[in-house]
């Protein structure tokens, strides 16, 4: 018999009491009596089944949400509620993982190889490969018959076909990324010899212009309003401060700034890691300001978990944030300062407008954004418009 925070645990589990308490609160719980509790009830059903610790299966728990949704419980347990108790001791190796989910189909085991290859040769990242994969789906599921994946018989009018379907329900950005992510495996088929000829050159591309609009970023008081609508006084206003701040100055994506650690940051040489595209790792200067804000939140505002990213939510259990989390963020930040909602991605756009009317060359804008092309980075020369002045000719006849 254990009793921690004053919960009385008996039954089998009583050896990993003191354990999941310390690991709860790692992982930033404020309150664990009520994790406790259902670690008590747990164990004490056990003991009633004459079950052992090491047989709390995937089986036995739905066992043992079914038996109390059938006793109508005034407070039924859940499959999600017990996910921490259940994490903890998988951890440890007293219960048993979750089977993993065998893929037998043809089509399931060729999205597998391309998953592989898209990450080990090509280096993708995470986000890419899972809409790349998704792309792979959608198209190589018509390829599916009763006796198999007739891959081999694909030919250019089958592509024509898919991407005329597909795009008249997308908007321009979502049929680039179709079309970007049908060449890439169409481009995997012809690599591993499953289709006879390279049918990725008849992929028709999206008619959308390019370079046909101006970046649309912030304006220098709409940044400040962004950042003032964060509550210093708080643990959350410092973590959003800090992120709108390194998005603001730095330029970063929503996926680079959640995959920052604490490692990154490199007090003594002034300098930032960023993680970006393709798996590259780049050194950035940590502006004053930049700096500034993480301090704030890394004194003041980052719970004491064992997680190494920077970023982490507020909630228990207290992880690294995704990119999306890092959206929502500035969505918003932009609700309470009576901004219309935008993307992280407009504050990138803050980024290099600012440096472009700093004087900087569009060679340090490309590299300051890491930007793979210096045709990529173009686009902010027409926010320049002190240097495009110097370009314009003359109306003839005179102005109109």
């Amino acid at each position: 018999m254990s009793d921690a925070c004053g919960v009385r645990v008996t039954g089998p589990l009583v050896p990993y009491v003191d354990g999941f308490r310390q690991e709860l609160t790692r992982q930033g719980y404020r309150w664990t009596a009520g994790q406790l509790r259902l670690m008590a009830h747990v164990s004490r059903w056990l003991a009633g089944q004459g079950l052992a610790a090491g047989e709390l299966t995937s089986a036995r728990v739905e066992e043992l949400v079914g038996s109390r949704r059938v006793e109508e419980c005034a407070h039924p347990l859940s499959q999600r509620a017990l996910m921490p108790l259940l994490a903890y001791l998988r951890s440890v190796g007293v219960v048993p993982a979750p089977a993993a989910v065998v893929t037998t189909t043809p089509l399931d085991l060729l999205l597998e190889d391309y998953r592989h290859f898209l990450v080990g040769e090509r280096g993708l990242a995470a986000g890419t490969v899972i809409q790349y994969v998704r792309v792979a789906r959608l198209f190589l599921s018509k390829c599916e018959q009763p006796d198999g994946l007739e891959v081999e018989r694909l030919v250019a009018g089958d592509v024509t076909a898919f991407v005329v379907s597909e795009c008249r329900r997308r908007g321009a950005q979502s049929a680039k990324g179709l079309v970007a992510g049908l060449r890439s495996v169409l481009r995997f088929l012809y690599a591993r010899g499953l289709t006879a000829r390279q049918l990725a050159p008849a992929v028709p591309a999206v008619a959308a212009w390019g370079g046909g609009s101006l970046p649309r970023a912030l304006s220098p008081d709409q940044v400040v309003r962004l950042s003032a609508s964060c509550d210093p006084s708080t643990a959350t206003g410092r973590r959003d401060l800090a992120i709108l701040t390194v998005l603001a100055r730095l330029g970063l994506r929503a996926g680079e700034v959640a995959a920052l650690e604490l490692d990154d940051v490199d007090w003594r040489r002034g300098e930032i890691m960023i993680r970006g595209k393709g798996n590259r790792r780049e050194a950035l200067p940590l502006p004053v300001d930049v700096g500034e804000a993480l301090v704030d939140y890394l004194r003041d505002g980052r719970p004491a978990v064992g997680c190494r990213s920077l970023f982490v939510g507020v909630r228990a259990p207290i992880g690294k944030l995704s990119p999306t989390a890092v959206g929502k963020i500035v969505r918003r930040s932009c609700e309470r300062a009576g901004l219309p909602p935008v993307g992280s991605h407009r504050l990138r756009h803050c980024a290099a407008t600012a440096m472009m009317r700093g004087g900087a060359s569009l060679g340090e804008v490309g590299q300051v954004l890491r930007h793979s092309a210096l045709a990529t980075t173009a686009i902010y020369a027409k926010v320049d418009r002190v240097a495009l002045q110097t370009l314009a000719q003359p109306w003839p006849g005179g102005a109109a």
